[in-house]
């Protein structure tokens, strides 16, 4: 999965088909389309991978107990609507997760196709977005891939198309909320009726999802110290580095006006995050939020060959350090981190059967499963 891109990287150059603006057009082919695909086969026909694997059987089991009704006082319906379609076709765990991993790969492929160097942007999501994000944060990693389209349409200044973007990757995992004041700080002139537009998206999401919400939120992610997230440190770094790399070298990079305003927040929030990491202990709250911070990433990554080397040029020394890098970082975190057993070795299979097995079998007593 990581090879694959990271060769394509190395041999393909830049590419600058513009739109009217300035911002590079974003196409769908065959092959993106092929890689859609395979993001979905891989993240979806996983057999007990990721560290939530067995929590989701809570929300399988839920569905079979759940009318379409239901759905108004569920937490994030957008993601219960997929988990009804999945048991209702008897489509069961592995449906529910193919159909997050087809969301996550349009939203990677949509935004690497807004970028100069495609390749090298999926390379740099797969070794944690894809890995450790699909196969792990089911319900997040389907809010960030409509997040990152969101993007698509923010760097071209469609504030309120980001909103709604925004606004729906909420309906999956509802801290997708609070990337919608993004549109409001990026924009240089906005108007007061585009301003209105996105408040009010903003408000009528945050009240449905989040508000009444917010006190059980701030007792898991924020008061329960047992609630600690190892590696936040780490994971908040890598936002860091593109952020620096970004804010010292912005003039190189060839960014439209409207692009360089939004990487600029981003890049300033990924700061500030970091220094609240290192001054308060809420290592969960941050680190989740630090998920919707990761196209950062593959933004500046995919630009920076050209930003540091010969504009437009092949510069392929600079992208195998950045792909050094980042298959470093995938060869760590699979064999060094705290959790990387529960992702290795990687199988396959169809979900349900591990119901089957005595450890599926003591996870199906553990659920206690809500009344009709």
């Amino acid at each position: 999965m990581f090879f694959a891109p990271a060769l394509l990287a190395l041999t393909a150059g830049p590419t600058r088909t513009l739109n009217a603006d300035g911002t590079l057009r974003v196409s769908f082919g065959l092959t993106w389309i092929g890689v859609v695909l395979i993001i979905a086969m891989a993240i979806g026909f996983r057999y007990n991978v990721g560290g939530d694997w067995n929590e989701y059987f809570r929300y399988l089991f839920m569905g079979y107990f759940m009318r379409v009704e239901d759905l108004r006082y569920v937490d994030d319906p957008g993601f219960m609507a997929v988990t009804l379609m999945s048991v209702y076709f008897g489509w069961n765990m592995t449906g529910m997760n193919i159909m997050a991993g087809l969301v996550l790969g349009f939203g990677i492929v949509a935004f690497v196709r807004s970028l100069p160097r495609p390749w090298l942007g999926l390379a740099c999501a797969i070794p944690y977005l894809v890995i450790v994000v699909g196969m792990g944060y089911t319900r997040q990693a389907m809010a960030l891939g409509f997040v990152m389209v969101g993007l698509v349409e923010l760097r071209r200044e469609q504030f309120f198309r980001f909103a709604l973007w925004v606004a729906l990757g909420a309906l999956f995992h509802k801290t997708a909320v609070l990337m919608i004041p993004i549109a409001i700080l990026t924009g240089e002139r906005l108007r007061l009726q585009a301003v209105g537009l996105v408040g009010l998206v903003g408000f009528v999401a945050y009240d449905a999802l989040l508000a009444q919400h917010t006190e059980r939120l701030v007792d898991v992610y924020i008061e329960n110290e047992a609630a600690e997230s190892q590696g936040a440190f780490i994971r908040l770094l890598m936002n860091v580095v593109p952020a620096i790399l970004f804010l010292v070298y912005q003039r190189r990079f060839l960014f439209v006006a409207s692009e360089a305003r939004l990487w600029r927040i981003v890049s300033w929030t990924a700061l500030v995050m970091f220094v609240a990491l290192l001054t308060t202990g809420f290592t969960t709250v941050l680190d989740r939020l630090a998920l919707y911070i990761i196209p950062l990433q593959l933004a500046i990554f995919s630009h920076l060959p050209d930003a540091l080397g010969r504009p437009n040029g092949r510069n392929a020394s600079l992208v195998a350090c950045i792909l050094l890098y980042y298959a470093t970082v995938q060869f760590v975190w699979l064999n060094f981190a705290s959790h990387s057993n529960e992702w290795v070795p990687y199988q396959t299979g169809w979900a349900m059967e591990w119901l089957d097995t005595p450890e599926g079998q003591e996870t199906l007593r553990s659920f206690r499963v809500p009344s009709p």
